[in-house]
């Protein structure tokens, strides 16, 4: 790999996508961890998973794709997110109820195999490809090229 395809704004954007997915995974866990204690396991999983998906959101608009927070966004957000909730929803069941695995490390495991489908479902909301977002208006990160040849 040459030095010009490590610093690609696609690969620096997937490294953004892995270290918001760090810190969401930890706020996840935490409020999991903070919840687990006064209700059943799922419906602490459940709260901690909706949650961390605001902070989620947020971090993955601003830090991750470089793009402006919209309300359209905000609210087409939990769709990217829906199959992540399926698919570690029935894997944090199915690793608790059929594999006898702890239901502390249930939830860790299951989004692990979330990962790749996350990342981009919420790319395709997040980052609008020409011509299908023109409700959002123009995205912040521009090049300052085109205005020095103004």
């Amino acid at each position: 790999m040459t030095l010009a395809g490590a610093r690609s704004p696609q690969l620096l954007q997937i490294v953004r996508f892995a270290l918001v997915g760090g810190v969401n995974t930890a706020t996840f866990y935490g409020f999991y961890l903070a919840l687990h204690p006064w209700m059943p396991y799922f419906a602490a999983y459940t709260l901690a998973f909706v949650l961390s998906m605001i902070g989620s959101f947020f971090l993955n608009t601003y830090f991750t794709y470089r793009t402006r927070p919209t309300w359209r966004k905000f609210l087409l957000f939990p769709l990217t997110n829906l199959t992540n909730y399926v698919v570690t929803s029935v894997g944090v069941y199915a690793l608790v109820e059929w594999a006898g695995m702890n239901d502390k490390i249930a939830p860790l495991a299951a989004a692990a195999a979330a990962i790749p489908f996350t990342y981009l479902l919420s790319r395709r909301i997040l980052v609008p490809t020409a011509g299908t977002d023109t409700a959002a208006g123009p995205e912040p990160e521009r090049t300052s090229r085109a205005h020095a040849d103004a």
